[in-house]
Order: structure tokens, then C-alpha cells, then sequence
């Protein structure tokens, strides 16, 4: 006759068999953790977009043969809880690594840095150019996104584009970022150097948007630092008294695919930008200026100066009038050719 098991060894016998396969999943799960793909294999560079997902991120690094069963990646990244939080960026990853390893390089966001310097004065269209050449933008991607008005509001610029608020410095920034992503770090660290002169902007009685137009113009006017309150203050008295500004950078700006040879009628041809046509600001900043340029714009020096030529040397003669400039005008000239 059979023997009839009680109800509770038929429980403990299936919480038993229960425990049992944990065990050996979880066994399973940690020799897989520790166990690297294959061996001798050299590093690749591995990309993780932002907004990726950790499926996607692991079908990656099993179609580049780092890991092998994506579904168990998967599985372990969520029971120890780095499936949120997985950072975007590069990495440089090998199948010689244990998945475990890989999880953590991911999880700490240990990326590859590229550090980039933006010129002072380098329009939007050369930090794009820039930008592009280290892999970190699509150039047209990124002129789209800074010259839209509407993305610019979004930042508070009123301007037409964001010409004049990607500040030049020296970035550390990774592969894999939007271009979204690259812009606001540009436009934040504008907002961060600007902040101190916002007391300043008041008693002027100057836009923040009319402060970086002059200022962009006076960074492509001269490369001098001790110049750059002369040439300001040149601008300035020039608005007061109602002057064109007459700058030449502005008339460049204007010209599209300008070839290097500034012509006599593209002084008299009227766009938006030639400042020998148009009164006043033209609408946008033609470069992307530093602080000193933005400072210079804020404390120009105190001069009547109205006039300045280049002699020749990247210095620059200055004139308070007509008859002294053009005076300055026929010496240095005469000096080039």
C-alpha cells in the first residue's frame, strides 16, 4: 500500500525544490556575471546614446561580441538594480571583461573624455565645423538646432538664433550626447559668466542681447585684450551720435560663403549685417564673444574717439575725427603697400 504524504512535507518537499532551482539560478546568474565572453580580445569603443534602453544597450555589446546571451545581461542589470542607470556616452569595453565588470563601467558612467576648445570669436557655423570634426555633433543637425528662433526663446535669447551664446571655452564632453545635450552645456556656461554682470546691465540701461552683439563685434575687431575697451567705447560713442558703426567683420557675416576678399560694393551691397548701410546693432551677434570682449562692451574705456584703423601690426590708430583718421588712414595704407 502507497504511503500517503501529509500536506505539510508536500510543502516543505516543493518549498525545498523551490529553493533549490533559486540556488542554481543564481549560481547560474554569478558564473555567467564572472565569466568574460572570450579572452585576448582588444578594446572597442562603444557608444550608448542618450534615451537608450537596457535591452538596446545590450544588443549592442552582444552584436559586437562583448557579451554573449543578451537576455541574461538583461536579466542580471535588473536584479541588481543598474537598469536605470546605465549613463550615456563612450566607453571603451572588450569581451575579455566580465559582464559584472561591464555593469559597473556602465553604471559609474566611466566614459571616454574629449576635451574641446572653442575660440573666442568663433561663430556657430565653426563650432559646429568644430564640434563635427571631433564626432560629437552632426554639423547640420547642429546649425538647425542654434539657428532656430524658437529654440532660442527656449533658453530666454530673443534674438534670432543663438549666435553669441555658445560660449567659447575648453569642454569635456563624450560621444553619444543629443545635440540638445551639447547645446545647453554651451548656452549654461554663457548664463554662469554672465551672471556677475547682471547689476551692470541695469545702470546701463543696455538689453543682455544688445550688450553681445556689440560685443561680438568689438572680439572680431581686434585680438588685442587691451584694445578691446578702445574699440567698445569707438562703437558706443558712434550709437550716440547716431553713426553707422561701419565694421567690416559685420559686412563678412552678411556675405554668404564669403571667399576672403573683401570687395568695395560689398560695403554698399544692404544685408542685414552691413553696418556701412544700416543704422544702429545689426540683428544678431556675427561671432560668439569671451568675457573680456563682454566685459569691454560693459566698461569701455572713457575716450571721444569715433574712428579706428588698423596699422598694420594687430594694433589699431585711434581718431576722435574725420580729418585725423583719414590722415591715419593714407599713412598705413601707404605703409602696407
Amino acid at each position: 500500500m502507497p504511503v500517503q504524504l501529509s500536506h505539510k512535507k508536500k510543502v516543505i518537499i516543493v518549498l525545498c525544490l523551490f529553493i533549490l532551482a533559486g540556488v542554481l539560478v543564481l549560481t547560474g546568474l554569478g558564473r555567467y556575471l564572472l565569466s568574460p565572453a572570450k579572452t585576448g580580445s582588444p578594446d572597442q569603443t562603444f557608444l550608448v546614446l542618450e534615451g537608450s534602453t537596457l535591452s538596446a544597450v545590450a544588443g549592442d555589446l552582444e552584436t559586437k561580441e562583448i557579451i554573449i546571451r543578451k537576455s541574461v545581461f538583461v536579466v542580471c542589470a535588473r536584479v541588481m538594480g543598474y537598469g536605470r542607470n546605465i549613463k550615456a556616452g563612450e566607453y571603451r569595453l572588450n569581451s575579455g571583461m566580465s559582464p559584472l565588470e561591464i555593469l559597473d563601467i556602465l553604471r559609474r558612467g566611466a566614459i571616454v573624455i574629449h576635451a574641446v576648445t572653442i575660440p573666442e570669436g568663433f561663430t556657430r557655423e565653426q563650432i559646429g565645423r568644430l564640434l563635427e570634426q571631433k564626432g560629437l555633433v552632426d554639423k547640420d543637425e547642429f546649425m538647425t538646432l542654434t539657428g532656430d528662433p524658437d529654440v532660442a526663446a527656449s533658453y530666454g535669447v530673443s534674438g534670432p538664433d543663438l549666435e553669441g551664446f555658445l560660449y567659447p571655452d575648453t569642454y569635456q564632453l563624450s560621444r553619444g550626447l543629443t545635440v540638445k545635450s551639447v547645446i545647453d552645456v554651451l548656452v549654461n556656461q554663457f548664463w554662469e559668466v554672465v551672471a556677475p554682470f547682471r547689476g551692470r546691465l541695469e545702470e546701463l540701461n543696455m538689453t543682455l542681447e544688445q550688450v553681445v552683439i556689440l560685443a561680438s563685434i568689438v572680439e572680431k575687431e581686434t585680438g588685442r585684450p587691451e584694445e578691446r575697451p578702445l574699440i567698445a567705447s569707438v562703437f558706443l560713442n558712434r550709437l550716440k551720435k547716431r553713426k553707422r558703426l561701419e565694421s567690416d567683420p559685420t559686412v563678412i557675416y552678411g556675405i554668404n560663403n564669403f571667399d576672403g576678399n573683401l570687395r568695395k560694393k560689398d560695403l554698399t551691397t544692404r544685408t542685414p549685417y552691413n553696418t556701412y548701410v544700416i543704422r544702429g546693432l545689426p540683428p544678431g551677434a556675427i561671432a560668439n564673444p569671451g568675457k573680456e570682449a563682454i566685459r569691454a562692451v560693459l566698461y569701455p574705456a572713457r575716450t571721444e574717439y569715433l574712428y579706428f584703423v588698423s596699422k598694420n601690426d594687430g594694433s589699431h590708430h585711434f581718431s576722435k575725427t574725420l580729418s585725423e583718421h583719414n590722415r591715419a588712414v593714407r599713412i598705413y595704407q601707404k605703409k602696407k603697400r
